[in-house]
């Protein structure tokens, strides 16, 4: 059904299998509204989108038996794969929908839906515990029902995972529609998190499921910013669904690869796709107001396929963590999120990382130390164990591996009896019998002025190292960076009656 074909950190890219077809994810998922679809779904599938989500709750109130008899596929003119919302949406927005789950359930099967979400009660954001614990509740009873009334079925079914900021109860309901079968599941009430920035949030929001399941496939509802999407893909979310490409376009914003503006305050169309390269800008500016709408939509879903494009070329090229953490810097709020990178809760982007990579990975700023290919490495070299009773420890250079080097070989003969490693500041220690592994063999470092305070898994991976080895003299060939790191007292800690010295 979920077919994983190449990951990255916890990014992936794969095949989702439907009645009408297959998916390829990550996936942007457009919002089609089922009466009054101002660009049309023809041309959402001549762009390459094989999966759009529309409204079910607005189809049974609008259409009723009508949809039933022709299936949703014919109502909004869609050939390839469609998701259904059940009206959990309208719950959001409006607190309840006159319809019970179970009737909600029978329709959207009714209408042969691919992916039909069943009826629950969104947490939204800020919601108190008890209350959000309460909603947790009816949405899991609802779904459970959602499962008795339509048995055997070829759709795929949608757990709706809720709990918000309340990681726990999004644990919880996790493991709760895991057990109960559901094959896809879609965290819910991310919106009011992205648009409060609390990108943070949303980050712990979606670690909280990957512990409890890490192997399904997950959507994220609601999310279509282009710098929200890189973010959620690293963390492992395979689709996304927003209405954002019209609702900006409403208002004029014109989406961009680092955020959107408006199209007032644009000098020049900074943009070749179809639209952008028909129009001037003021040419554009100056389009009837709904015939514009519809240029900037379009121009706004060639950037959202753009990015999630881009993002797999990334995980292909096992580039992930460096385009993610450049899209972060876009907006400090998401800095903020990319900053948990390097916390247990988020230990689960390792498991997917490969454990080799054709091209070398790039380590710039303090951030990057949190990288898996990094962390796996340090805890190889901090329990490495050595039979020798001298190290001598030495800046690592650009040439790997650190054996193949002039000042390797200069070293070993000078000290024939000693333990030879270099060290990095994102690496800690590297042995020169492992300096062949990857990352050490193929890594480049940018040259910057380093504080040690900034970098605590070198300390840590280089007190684990010390602590391992019984080292009787530690002679360190010391730079800026390994001169803050009091060695001398870090050796004694160990080994208190030998002595550094410093060439």
């Amino acid at each position: 059904m979920f077919e994983v074909r190449y990951t990255d950190l916890a990014a992936r890219i794969g095949r989702l299998e439907t009645p009408h077809g297959s998916v390829e994810t990550p996936a942007f998922v457009p919002v089609v509204h089922p009466v009054r679809q101002t660009i049309s779904p023809q041309f959402l599938k001549k762009m390459g989108f094989d999966l759009v989500i529309t409204n079910a709750y607005i189809t049974f109130r609008h259409y009723g038996d009508e949809a039933r008899k022709r299936g949703i596929h014919d109502i909004i003119g869609f050939d390839g794969s469609v998701m259904t919302d059940s009206g959990g949406y309208q719950v959001l927005e409006y607190g309840s929908v006159e319809v019970e789950p179970a009737v909600m359930a029978q329709f959207e099967k009714d209408i042969k839906s691919d992916i039909p979400i069943p009826l629950d009660k969104p947490t939204g954001y800020g919601l108190p515990y008890e209350k959000a614990s309460e909603y947790v509740r009816i949405t899991l009873e609802n779904c459970k029902k959602t499962l008795e009334v339509v048995g055997e079925t070829d759709a795929v079914w949608v757990g709706p995972v809720q709990g918000a900021e309340h990681y726990d109860l999004v644990e919880h309901s996790a493991r709760a529609l895991d057990a109960m079968g559901y094959q896809l599941m879609a965290l819910g009430s991310p919106v009011e998190v992205m648009e409060a920035y609390e990108f943070a949030t949303l980050a712990r929001m979606i670690a909280r499921y990957k512990k409890a399941i890490p192997a399904k496939p997950i959507h994220l509802f609601g999310a279509g910013h282009p710098l929200t999407i890189p973010l959620a893909i690293a963390l492992g979310c395979d689709m996304f669904d927003s209405a954002s490409y019209m609702l900006y376009a409403k208002d004029d914003r014109y989406m961009q690869p680092q955020g959107t503006a408006r199209l007032a305050d644009l000098a020049y169309l900074p943009c070749q796709c179809p639209v952008c390269s028909s129009y001037k800008l003021d040419e554009l500016r100056s389009l009837p107001k709904d015939q514009k709408t519809i240029e900037v939509a379009k121009h706004n879903l060639h950037v959202l396929k753009a990015e999630v494009d881009t993002c797999k070329q990334a995980i292909m090229d096992g580039r992930m963590w460096e385009y993610a953490v450049q899209k972060a810097r876009a907006h400090p709020k998401l800095m903020e999120a990319v900053q948990l990178f390097g916390g247990s809760e988020f230990e689960f982007m390792a498991d997917n990382t490969p454990a080799f990579k054709e091209k070398a990975i790039f380590f710039f700023d303090p951030v990057d130390q949190h990288r898996p290919e990094a962390r796996r490495f340090r805890q190889m070299a901090s329990a490495f164990k050595s039979a020798k009773k001298k190290l001598v420890l030495f800046p690592e250079g650009e040439v790997h591996p650190f054996y193949s080097t002039r000042g390797f070989k200069e070293l070993a003969k000078k000290f024939p009896d000693a333990q030879v490693a270099a060290y990095n500041p994102f690496l800690g220690v590297i042995p020169a019998e492992i300096s062949d592994v990857f990352p050490a063999s193929h890594n480049l470092t940018s040259r910057l002025a380093r504080k040690i305070d900034d970098y605590p898994s070198f300390t840590e991976s280089l007190d684990a190292f010390l602590a391992n080895n019984s080292f009787d003299e530690v002679i360190v060939v010391a730079d800026d960076f390994m001169k803050q790191a009091k060695l001398k007292a870090r050796v004694e800690d160990y080994h208190s009656d030998h002595v550094i010295d410093r060439l």
